[in-house]
């Protein structure tokens, strides 16, 4: 099974338009790798012992996180995309159980808890992002890693680079976009922000729970 680029689900664009992860352009290459340092400095730091992973897509970090013996498990809204995940899963000879299908408005602390909640590049593809803060703050037990791209930077650069000149640089399905500022303003209502981070062309956060 393939997800073609630009494929929809419920009217929302699943997968990714550009498979980045297995890209042979160096520039893309180097932009990867400062995302996953950036992501793994920061799972590092907190060292959990159980990671959910919200719009896992095809389970390429979940994956890489069960062979490092963490306890990871990931979900995403799309059927599909959460059948793609199970195959690989199988595929690297780890637990298909590791995938569901759970929209991320109706995440539950029974079920979808966690140590670390890490939730990237979700947020800008979703029509109330509040709701989905709200969801995450009842199932981040202790840290949440979250980020989106940094506007207008990444429609400046798909411009430059001559990608959706129509929609002036924006990506098929980004519909919220935000600075780093406006980003970490937002994040501020619902977590406390710890640290910051901007790998190229992202913003990236590691935030606690708020105090009562």
């Amino acid at each position: 099974m393939k997800i073609s680029g630009g494929e929809k689900e419920d009217g929302i664009i699943i997968g990714n338009v550009f498979n980045k992860y297995s890209s042979s352009n160096p520039i893309v290459n180097w932009i990867m790798n400062n995302f996953e340092s950036s992501l793994s400095e920061f799972v590092s730091q907190v060292s959990p012992s159980t990671i959910h992973e919200v719009g896992c897509g095809e389970g390429f970090w979940v994956l890489n996180w069960a062979k490092q013996g963490i306890s990871a498990k990931g979900s995403d809204f799309s059927s599909k995309i959460i059948e793609l995940a199970v195959q690989n899963a199988a595929n690297h000879n780890l637990d298909p159980a590791l995938f569901s299908t759970r929209n991320i408005y109706e995440l539950e602390p029974e079920q979808h808890s966690a140590d670390l909640i890490v939730c990237c590049e979700v947020l800008e593809h979703l029509e109330e992002p509040e709701q989905a803060l709200a969801s995450l703050q009842r199932i981040t037990q202790k840290y949440l890693i979250i980020s989106v791209p940094r506007e207008p930077l990444w429609c400046t650069l798909n411009l430059i680079r001559g990608k959706y000149i129509r929609s002036w640089g924006n990506t098929p399905g980004h519909i919220q976009h935000w600075s780093s500022q406006q980003f970490v303003s937002l994040i501020s209502q619902y977590f406390t922000v710890v640290a910051i981070k901007k790998p190229l062309p992202w913003t990236m956060l590691l935030c606690q729970p708020l105090q009562n």
